[in-house]
């Protein structure tokens, strides 16, 4: 498995950084890292989506849409 990262782009308080894993089977998974604050007083949350891409492209866009989505609607991720 391999990792990759997207631009990660701060609005506010929030730094989002999307992320994606290759499998071995040619898919890809998409991820995004929500963080706040700074230097010992950082919390950061991971989600990881359960819809598989077929490129790493697609799973970074995806990911980015969830965080966008999550400004608008803080509830929608656990």
């Amino acid at each position: 498995m391999s990792s990759l990262s997207s631009l990660p782009f701060s609005v506010g308080k929030y730094r989002f950084t999307p992320l994606t894993r290759s499998h071995s089977a040619g898919h890809h998974t998409a991820s995004l890292s929500i963080r706040r604050g700074q230097g010992a007083q950082t919390h950061d949350r991971v989600y990881t989506f359960k819809p598989e891409f077929n490129t790493p492209d697609s799973a970074l866009m995806y990911a980015a849409a969830q965080g966008r989505h999550w400004l608008l609607n803080p509830h929608s991720l656990p």
